[in-house]
């Protein structure tokens, strides 16, 4: 396919930060990406580019966040040339492909939710999306309604289901005065704990806990938007241990 014109739509469901929504290329170097990376969306593509490196055709545009939060964002790419229109969830972005080509060359297959591997470095770092995808259409084409009536061909069709599982997680709300209290174990020398969370606030109280026989106490906390883990025990020196990211 060589296309001067492109119109990609999807809309997508993911509780994961990273994976390929959707992946093409071409001999001649070309190449779209559509993929999330640290829960935010990013857009790579190269109308072409020479040997010489004069003409560096690769491009990369990243837009939104926090979009593992399982709940439906939408997708527009539209491509006239180098001028790229790239839409998430109505917050449209303009921008202009670098090199000098107008045509999207792609020798093989478009896939969706991953991308072959092809034995490039780029094919075996990147992770197959997981999750769910609805209304795909490209150039026209219902990719999704295709798929289902089993109309691609050729497609690879690979342990898909046309359904959209919801995750097993259930999501605990806290206000600026709830909390949740859970009983100790003791005669236990391990502390463990584990959670996902989400807040707007930069300070706030996420995990505290003392330790048995008055041996100290743990902290977890947000402090102006940053995770510190403080840790007091009281029978040695060195009696407090500060952990920031």
């Amino acid at each position: 396919m060589k296309t001067l014109k492109d119109v990609i739509s999807l809309k997508f469901k993911t509780s994961e930060s990273e994976g390929v929504i959707f992946h093409g290329e071409g001999q001649q170097g070309d190449y779209i990406t559509l993929e999330l990376k640290k829960a935010k969306l990013v857009l790579s593509l190269n109308l072409g580019s020479n040997q010489l490196g004069s003409i560096y055709g690769h491009t990369s545009v990243m837009t939104g966040s926090l979009l593992d939060d399982h709940h439906w964002h939408s997708i527009l790419i539209e491509r006239h040339g180098r001028n790229i229109n790239l839409t998430l969830d109505r917050h449209m972005q303009h921008f202009r492909t670098n090199g000098e080509f107008d045509y999207l060359d792609l020798d093989y297959e478009i896939t969706f939710g991953g991308m072959p591997f092809s034995g490039k470095p780029s094919s075996n770092s990147r992770k197959n999306f997981k999750g769910c995808m609805e209304s795909i259409n490209y150039n026209g084409n219902n990719i999704t309604d295709l798929a289902k009536r089993k109309k691609l061909e050729p497609s690879n069709v690979g342990n898909l289901s046309f359904s959209c599982v919801e995750p097993h997680t259930v999501p605990v709300f806290f206000n600026a005065t709830s909390y949740l209290e859970v009983p100790g174990r003791p005669g236990q020398d391990l502390f463990s704990v584990s959670f996902l969370f989400r807040t707007w606030n930069p300070n706030g109280l996420l995990v505290f806990s003392n330790f048995a026989d008055d041996l100290g106490n743990v902290e977890i906390d947000i402090t102006e938007g940053k995770v510190s883990v403080h840790i007091n025990v009281t029978l040695v020196k060195k009696n407090r241990i500060d952990i920031s990211s």
